[in-house]
């Protein structure tokens, strides 16, 4: 079934969809390289093991990632983490990271399912009250998608990123819980 038919199917990535996982944030890296603070460079050479911790987590205290799947059996298609800040003064908060939907799933609510499910589950979070995140200050669509959800910008980050010698500046969001 194609991802347009219906919902997309959203579940928290595990340890076995460490290579799956990879292999879409590779392509996101590669095709987007001012959409993320990591180079696909420093994402090959820390390989796939890196996000291990990250897969083992328990949404419950809220650092997690998310997948999209057209079906129980189809690739993964899209992608989403949550990672809540350790320090004590600040564990009321976390980052919404990493967010890429594939072009093959791109304009097909994929994007607003993740974003729904990450809210919901934040939600549920003892403690957590705050989601941050940053967006490119040209990536209009992702913007506008965020903003859909109840995020809302509080400041600018001028040349938060060099990409081979081009500095682009990103929107600092929030959404409260």
């Amino acid at each position: 079934m194609s991802v347009n038919a219906r919902t997309p199917l959203i579940r928290q990535l595990g340890p076995t969809d460490r290579d799956a996982y990879f292999q879409l944030r590779l392509r996101g890296l590669r095709a987007h390289p001012a959409a993320f603070g990591q180079s696909y460079e420093e994402a090959l050479a820390k390989g796939a093991a890196h996000h291990d911790a990250t897969l083992q987590s328990s949404s419950a205290e809220g650092t997690f990632l998310l997948g999209a799947f057209a079906s129980d059996d189809a690739p993964l298609v899209g992608i989403v983490g949550l990672l809540r800040h350790q320090a004590d003064k600040e564990r009321h908060k976390a980052n919404v990271v990493g967010m890429y939907v594939a072009p093959e799933a791109t304009g097909r609510g994929v994007g607003r399912a993740l974003l729904g499910e990450l809210i919901s589950r934040a939600a549920r979070v003892d403690g957590l009250r705050q989601l941050q995140l940053t967006v490119g200050s040209r990536n209009d669509a992702a913007r506008k998608l965020y903003e859909a959800v109840g995020f809302r910008k509080y400041g600018c980050e001028i040349e938060a990123l060099n990409v081979g010698g081009v500095f682009h500046d990103e929107d600092l969001m929030a959404r409260f819980l």
